[in-house]
């Protein structure tokens, strides 16, 4: 149409989708919680939670990922930023949200943090994160032992019941990311005492690399380095194999602390440290005064400015950060930031442009504001998911592990991945994502599409046919909505103007697949009576209904057989789509 100019992030989104330009590469694909997940558990008993606990999180690197507050990451999760801060009486530097496990917490685990997710466009052009930061010490302890003595009939004891956040003595800490072009990202961090007095705070925002290279012999080692910089800023060069070089400046003439992400096991395992930098050097550095935790020539695989500050009651600080791929040589005379403020604010009325383009005119500015934030919350809860099953297994067991997962050896997870819960559920569960791609379909149909396609790729789809479930059992039985969200998904583009046949026809003949293994596997006299399985009450059985029955025989349940009965619909629908 002649004159027409199409909104800045619908622009992106097109690029990404049709012209290869990599605007989703950087994302806000950090989990919030890595430790005492399966895929990090490598224990003889299944013991996911006691394996990898919180307080070793911070001295024991990551096999399969990586945490953070408010962090980023590229797509395959090589290089990591996230946010750090202590407030001076803290017993370790807050690096990652806390919680409780399931058998510390009376109702089960539960995140003991207060955090929002504000904002974000759907290639993450703008993000906004906020987190509550008490200063008073954390009550870490407090919150463990009152739970677990508490019985399933009280209530849970939260964060706020401590007392911590009393006459407003805590930190409101936001951070904003702002994409100038695919591989340049802008950082500001502002934090606004909300208390009276003048309160210490550190702030450390942190570059690392996730530890690829202690798993593999012969791995190529990546590299962070301060670089010789005059401008009133320092520079940190990052430099991988695969990614390049990039570089984060960080506003103002500050130290830069390095460390390895490698595993402090003196503290973990009680052996000999090869190396005195290891993945908690920073916190002990700053909290212990070991000055021989950090490395005094400038270099390692994690690495942290030391903002010290001082922020009076009442009042704000910001730090400023970029993280791109623009090297020093090639800055303009005015500086890494001289263009941050016009891009930030940019960005910021470009992600209301959007948000007004997709919202229907009957939503008023409240329901406006709710959908936004509802949609923040979907797009800040994508992650990279890494987990090759086959090798886990290899390395868990050396001889005929016959364990979790055994059967689903084909996997091989290497994705971004919509999360139900970033921290209580830092494992995609496959009918949950259905609806998830429902959701995103509205901003962004195209990784709706991609989600959906996922689960019925050769890495995912069983060969029998079966949708993976979630990572504590992949082989359990979830309800069977998949063809449900991919006619939805399909329907909703096709009312945008795009009518991807393409998908549809490829998701129907893998969901064939999935129909026939309902069939064969849980219709167990042929008479169409379905049963077995999480399918719909879930969590309330008196006993496994996915595990042989503890009396014998088999179950039948009115649910399945309704649920199978929409999923046949679901395909007729298909079919006569595609006819």
């Amino acid at each position: 149409m002649e004159g027409y100019r199409m909104a800045p992030e619908a622009a992106r989104l097109n690029e990404a989708n049709h012209k290869g330009i990599p605007w989703r590469k950087w994302g806000p694909y950090l989990s919030e919680r890595q430790w005492g997940t399966v895929r990090e558990d490598y224990s003889d008993n299944g013991d996911a939670w006691n394996y990898f606990t919180h307080d070793q999180a911070r001295s024991r690197a990551y096999r399969w990922g990586e945490d953070g507050i408010a962090g980023i990451s590229d797509e395959k999760q090589r290089l990591c930023f996230a946010l750090a801060l202590w407030n001076g009486v803290d017993p370790i530097l807050k690096e990652r949200m806390f919680g409780l496990t399931n058998s510390e917490a009376n109702h089960g685990e539960d995140v003991k943090e207060y955090y929002f997710y504000l904002d974000s466009t759907p290639t993450h052009s703008y993000m906004k994160y906020l987190y509550k930061y008490p200063q008073s010490s954390y009550p870490y302890l407090d919150l463990i032992e009152t739970n677990r003595s508490r019985s399933r009939h009280e209530m849970e004891y939260e964060l706020i019941d401590t007392g911590i956040f009393n006459d407003n003595r805590y930190f409101d800490v936001f951070v904003e990311y702002a994409k100038q072009s695919p591989e340049d990202v802008l950082i500001r961090i502002t934090a606004a005492n909300r208390g009276r007095d003048t309160a210490p705070l550190h702030i450390l925002p942190t570059l690392w690399f996730r530890n690829t290279w202690s798993w593999h012999a012969n791995s190529p080692k990546p590299l962070l380095e301060q670089e010789p910089w005059t401008d009133g800023s320092v520079v940190i060069t990052a430099s991988h194999v695969d990614l390049g070089l990039r570089y984060l400046y960080c506003a103002g003439s500050v130290p830069v602390l390095f460390t390895e992400n490698e595993t402090n096991r003196e503290r973990v395992f009680g052996v000999p440290n090869p190396t005195p930098y290891v993945k908690d050097g920073i916190n002990d550095y700053l909290l212990h005064g070991r000055v021989g935790n950090v490395n005094p020539q400038k270099r390692g695989t994690k690495a942290a400015p030391h903002y010290s500050l001082q922020i009076p009651g009442g009042e704000s600080v910001f730090v400023q950060l970029r993280l791109t791929t623009i090297a020093p040589n090639d800055v303009g005379q005015g500086g890494a930031f001289d263009d941050f403020n016009d891009i930030l604010e940019t960005r910021r009325r470009e992600a209301d442009e959007f948000y007004a383009s997709i919202t229907p005119d009957s939503v008023d500015e409240d329901r406006a504001r709710v959908m936004r934030q509802a949609l923040a919350g979907m797009l800040w809860s994508k992650q990279y998911y890494g987990y090759d099953v086959d090798r886990w297994i290899r390395e868990h067991s050396s001889g005929d592990y016959q364990g979790r997962n055994s059967e689903w050896v084909h996997m091989f997870h290497d994705h971004i991945i919509s999360m139900p819960d970033k921290w209580e559920y830092p494992w995609y569960a496959a009918w949950d994502l259905a609806f998830h791609a429902v959701a995103f379909s509205i901003i962004d149909p195209a990784f709706a599409k991609e989600q959906l396609d996922l689960m019925l790729g050769d890495d995912y789809l069983h060969p029998s046919g079966q949708l993976p479930a979630y990572e504590w059992n992949f082989g359990d039985v979830n309800p069977p909505v998949h063809a449900w969200a991919a006619r939805y998904v399909y329907q909703i583009e096709k009312q945008l103007g795009h009518t991807d046949r393409t998908f549809l026809e490829g998701a129907f003949h893998k969901l064939a697949l999935n129909f026939t293994w309902w069939v064969n596997r849980k219709d167990p006299r042929g008479k169409n009576i379905f049963g077995g399985g999480f399918l719909g009450l879930d969590n309330i059985g008196i006993f496994d209904r996915s595990a042989p029955l503890p009396t014998g025989g088999h179950l039948e349940q009115a649910d399945g057989t309704a649920w199978m009965a929409f999923f046949s619909q679901c395909m007729l629908q298909i079919a006569v789509e595609l006819a």
